[in-house]
């Protein structure tokens, strides 16, 4: 019977993110036509021959670093389960009092500290890399001021998440994972609303846009009644990244009254006022076509059936290897351990479907900011080719990236697609219509 249930969850996971990647991957024929012609016609983003040595190369090491990343966690986390460092840990939080709460929040930063320590030699290449290539410019210091203040954050939020995971094993051993997901449910909702507020001004600092670059606000503007939208000015707003990186970027983020647009320094110091329009346009898409609102709902579904999979295979792990272990069952401090492997087993796996949603909503906002572009610049599709250009060379992204690890970890188109198609898209010719607005 629980192979009938994991069997019916995955084919229910599979068939969702599948359904959904198909339902935003639809093509007007404008579209269509402009997808055929990026992926046969010769490439609009070539990097300069003095660029291209260090970008192969950067690639190279960007697909090393990525697929161990991934690998990583499920690998530590069995690491300590087989080495019986699990059990010792939960030994050693429970000797440090009788209290529950205690003990929960002592496992869990042991478990926390060991997997930071076993991760820290990865993280630390990860972050050569990027001052060796200059895409970073964060001091050792600030970076492990950074690495503590998100240590202290997991463990502060995450031990009340493992003390109510805790309660209702205990209450409900059969049905936990069904009142845990509607615990999740809110939780998620709750950190993606507070986000903006809450957590990121940890990492970054945060302005809005008016006080730095009205006249680039006015310009915005446009775009956004161009769309027939309300983006007032207060929820646009800098992100000085420049004090840590080098590279691009834009982003909407937050839901509700938290909702926001926000752009990088470092996009606005190096691209011109047409390039930052488009940029911004694409994130308006985002922010248009209720992308924030249907990833967190799509993770709220999916998260059901998973945690329904996890249940039943930590059950079977339990039952196999719990003695040699020394675990003694679910409610065990050192079965969160078990339940995490399950967890991030099945996040690696999934990867595929999950990046394919992905690069299906990156598309359609692609769409969106081109077509939301007409009428306020004069030729959408060069300054479109303009800004993915200019996005490539500061980040010596790859032209030609191996289509098996894009398919695999890439979670937006590859750029020389978005280039190219952003240079043969254009359906405001005779015969052709938009996708997103009307002619």
């Amino acid at each position: 019977m629980r192979v009938v249930h994991v069997l019916v969850a995955i084919i229910t996971v599979t068939a969702t993110l599948i359904g959904v990647q198909a339902y935003l991957s639809r093509l007007t024929p404008a579209e269509a036509k402009a997808v055929q012609a990026a992926r046969q016609g010769p490439p609009t983003y070539v990097l300069p021959p003095g660029k291209v040595g260090r970008a192969v190369a950067l690639a190279g090491t960007r697909r090393s670093l990525t697929v161990a990343a991934e690998a990583i966690l499920p690998v530590e986390l069995l690491l300590l389960l087989i080495s019986g460092a699990a059990g010792w840990m939960r030994d050693a939080a429970c000797r440090m009092s009788s209290r529950r709460w205690i003990q929960g929040y002592g496992f869990l930063f042991l478990l926390l500290l060991a997997l930071q320590l076993l991760s820290l030699p990865l993280q630390i290449w990860g972050h050569r890399v990027g001052l060796a290539y200059g895409l970073s410019v964060q001091g050792w210091g600030s970076w492990v001021i950074d690495k503590a203040k998100l240590f202290a954050l997991v463990w502060g939020l995450g031990g009340l998440l493992v003390m109510l995971l805790f309660w209702v094993i205990r209450k409900s051993p059969g049905k936990w994972w069904v009142w845990f997901w509607m615990a999740a449910v809110g939780v998620t909702i709750a950190g993606v609303f507070a986000s903006p507020y809450v957590f990121d001004p940890l990492f970054n600092q945060f302005e809005p846009l008016a006080k730095s670059d009205p006249a680039l606000v006015k310009q915005l503007e446009r775009v956004v009644a161009r769309g027939g939208l309300s983006i007032p000015a207060e929820r646009m707003f800098l992100m000085k990244a420049s004090a840590k990186s080098t590279e691009l970027n834009a982003y909407v983020t937050g839901f509700g009254a938290s909702k926001r647009v926000v752009v990088w320094d470092t996009t606005i110091a190096k691209s011109s006022p047409d390039e930052i329009a488009f940029i911004f346009a694409h994130e308006m898409g985002h922010y248009a076509l209720g992308h924030v609102l249907l990833g967190t709902v799509l993770t709220c579904a999916v998260m059901l059936p998973l945690f329904s999979i996890a249940n039943d295979c930590m059950g079977w792990i339990l039952a196999r290897w719990g003695a040699r272990w020394r675990i003694s069952g679910q409610q065990d401090w050192a079965a969160l351990v078990v339940l995490l492997f399950v967890l991030a087993a099945i996040s690696a796996l999934s990867d595929p479907l999950s990046n394919g949603v992905s690069r299906a909503v990156e598309h359609a906002a692609d769409v969106y900011g081109q077509e939301a572009m007409h009428g306020i610049i004069a030729d959408p599709q060069t300054i479109g080719v303009r800004t993915f250009q200019v996005l490539g060379e500061e980040s010596l992204n790859d032209p030609t990236p191996h289509p098996a690890f894009d398919w695999w970890f890439g979670t937006h188109p590859p750029l020389w697609f978005r280039s190219s198609f952003a240079a043969a898209y254009d359906p405001w010719r005779a015969g052709e219509h938009p996708k997103y607005f009307v002619k």
